[in-house]
């Protein structure tokens, strides 16, 4: 029997065409599933583990924020690191109009099109981080400063502490 080929995401061939390294890891989800569930459905460490938000600012462009999946978006945080007065989250029902992935595979690399991306600070420290893989059941392990490479991000402090 052949080998099944992986289908690789837009955010995965991003990757490879930037020759960074990443892992896969897949996990079955019929239905979407909060950053905790994926990551206790893969046991992956909670603080290892991001999510990545799409807000639209006052001026009406739009912005992805990258946090740890515990942590809550400030948005007074966000809107400071993009220049904008105030942003606010975008509605579910336009994730994929705006980035062209669906709720709960939205990744910062490899939107429709290249938004301001800024990565929590926090990931500065780690060794690598998970993010998702640009579909739902499949996230990248990566290197933090790969993921700021590929998604051209800058780190900010955008969490609440």
């Amino acid at each position: 029997m052949a080998k099944q080929k992986e289908v690789k995401t837009n955010a995965m061939r991003i990757l490879d065409g930037l020759k960074i390294e990443y892992k896969t890891m897949t996990y079955e989800c019929k239905e979407f599933e909060d950053g905790g569930q994926v990551a206790d459905s893969l046991g992956l460490p909670h603080e290892k583990v991001y999510k990545t938000l799409v807000c639209q600012g006052n001026s009406k462009a739009y912005f992805a924020f990258v946090i740890p999946i515990d942590s809550e978006l400030d948005l007074k945080k966000a809107a400071k690191s993009v220049g904008e007065k105030s942003v606010e989250m975008i509605h579910v029902k336009d994730i994929k109009n705006v980035t062209g992935y669906i709720r709960g595979g939205c990744t910062s690399v490899g939107m429709k099109k290249a938004y301001p991306v800024r990565i929590d600070e926090s990931a500065k420290v780690l060794s690598d981080i998970y993010v998702s893989a640009g579909k739902v059941g499949c996230q990248i392990n990566l290197a933090p400063e790969d993921l700021k490479t590929a998604a051209k991000a800058e780190w900010a402090d955008i969490t609440r502490r």
